[in-house]
């Protein structure tokens, strides 16, 4: 190539094909799944917060992990009802919470927890976070539910 011929290629601007913003080359969908799983985790990283779901439907569920093996992702949804479109979701959202604690506040950290992390993750508008609190954790219900799914048995004297 000739010095003419370099400064010529040099000068002509790089071909873009498909032409465009790459991102905008397509459509990405979410399925509510993933928006229930974020949900459900953001919700019970909120102080107060003692379960997710109904006391029939957690019931349910343990005894489904226990027969089957569990899912991972079970636990995280439970609980948790998501509507998505295309740019928005709304939320339905059914906790336990530990008996003392102020749910007004519990249920405002909850909301703002689970629409920091939804917006965040998937880029949708959160446009509602109804939450329903079906049940109140005692402290002394504790210890017999760990009774009962075993965590809390004694050990055996005799080996």
């Amino acid at each position: 190539m000739t010095e003419s011929q370099h400064r010529a290629a040099a000068a002509k601007p790089p071909v873009k094909r498909g032409g465009g913003d790459p991102g905008a080359r397509g459509r990405t969908t979410i399925a509510d799944g993933v928006v229930e799983k974020i949900a459900g985790l953001a919700a019970r990283d909120v102080l107060g917060v003692h379960a997710m779901g109904s006391g029939l439907a957690r019931t349910f569920g343990a005894v489904r992990d226990r027969v089957s093996g569990g899912s991972r992702s079970a636990p995280a949804m439970r609980g948790v009802k998501a509507e998505v479109g295309e740019v928005q979701t709304a939320l339905d959202l059914e906790i336990v919470v530990d008996y003392g604690v102020a749910i007004a506040d519990v249920a405002r950290a909850v909301r703002e927890n689970v629409i920091s992390a939804v917006e965040r993750m998937t880029g949708l508008e959160v446009v509602e976070v109804n939450i329903a609190v079906s049940d109140v954790q005692l402290p002394e219900e504790e210890d017999e539910a760990d009774e009962a799914d075993g965590a809390g048995a004694p050990e055996p004297r005799l080996q």
